[in-house]
Parts: C-alpha cells; structure tokens; sequence
C-alpha cells in the first residue's frame, strides 16, 4: 500500500523559515516523481516543486529563488525547506507521488502570519 505522510507545517511569522517532510513508501519513492503541492482556501491546488528520481528539481515562479525540495533516499522522504515565507505562501501544503498513477498525502498546514 502506497503511503504519503507529510509533517513539519505550523506557524510562522513573515520572513522566517519551515521544512516539511514527506515519509513515502519505498515502491513509489523510488520510481516516482516526487513532489510539493499547496492549496489556499478558495483556490486551486497549485505546483510548488518537484523532484524526479534522478535528482533534477522544478519549482513554481513563487517557489523560485526561496524554496529548496530535497530527498533522502536511505530514508525515502523528501522535504521542502521554505525560507522568507510570506503571508501569500499559507495554504495546505500536499506531499505529491507521481507514477502515472498520482498519490497524495493527507496535507499539512502551514500559516504565515504576524
């Protein structure tokens, strides 16, 4: 069974710093296209960064330039170290495992705010 967990969303105030994990099981970690998605209320569920299994990474326009994705392979997790958030980047954010078939974690929130 294809399991995503994500961890590490909280609050923070504007201009500091988050990492998210996303524990994955290891038959979709390892073939899969891995990635980060979030959802604001009220919008659409939105690309943030991914990461394919050999290593090359694609962010979002908002993601560029502030966001890192990573992975562990010993580990099977990926993260998203998210550094100068700002108030636009609070949303629900969604661990994405893409192999053909899309899985998804259950969310994990994340606010900024003063």
């Amino acid at each position: 069974q294809v399991q995503l967990v994500e961890s590490g969303g909280g609050l923070v105030q504007p201009g500091g710093s988050l990492r998210l994990s996303c524990a994955a099981s290891a038959i979709i970690f390892k073939f899969a296209v891995m990635g980060w998605y979030r959802q604001a209320p009220g919008k659409e569920r939105e690309l943030v960064a991914t990461i394919q299994p050999n290593g090359y990474t694609n962010y979002a326009d908002s993601a560029k330039g502030r966001f890192t994705i990573s992975k562990d392979n010993a580990k099977n997790t990926v993260y998203l170290q998210m550094n100068s958030l700002k108030p636009d980047d609070t949303a629900v954010y969604y661990c994405n495992g893409d192999a053909g078939t899309k899985y998804w974690g259950q969310g994990t929130q994340v606010t900024v705010s003063s």
